[in-house]
């Protein structure tokens, strides 16, 4: 998992959401103009999103996009596994903390990053969303 823009606009995105969350839906133009993120990025983003049923849409006059949870029950690492992929951060670590980079390495940097690599998804998965409101 690497976190690229996905993960920044998607969790700003998320976060809207949740401070909303008892409110009724919002817009994605609506949630485009405040943070400033394209709206044809972000309707990508919220396909994804809609895709793994963190977020649902309403159509119609109140429509719009809610959280599909309550925001204490959603995690920032499922906001940005969603996004981007359960990937490994380091570009020569898989998940399984095999390293790739090359075949002359004998670095043994597989147990620190596996480890550093563990402790950033406990951490995330520990985040809620009803953390990171105003």
């Amino acid at each position: 998992m690497k976190f690229s823009t996905k993960s920044t606009y998607g969790l700003r995105a998320v976060i809207r959401l949740a401070e909303h969350w008892d409110k009724g839906n919002l817009s994605l133009a609506t949630i485009a103009n405040e943070e400033n993120i394209s709206l044809g990025y972000l309707e990508k983003l919220f396909s994804k999103l809609k895709k793994a049923e963190l977020v649902k849409a309403d159509i119609g006059v109140s429509g719009g996009y809610s959280l599909s949870k309550n925001p204490k029950d959603v995690s920032a690492f499922e906001v940005i596994k969603t996004l981007e992929g359960q990937k490994s951060i380091f570009y020569c670590l898989d998940g399984s903390g095999k390293v790739y980079c090359s075949s002359n390495c004998h670095c043994g940097g597989n147990k620190f990053l596996v480890k550093i690599q563990n402790e950033l998804i406990k951490t995330l998965q520990k985040i809620k969303l009803s953390e990171l409101t105003h």
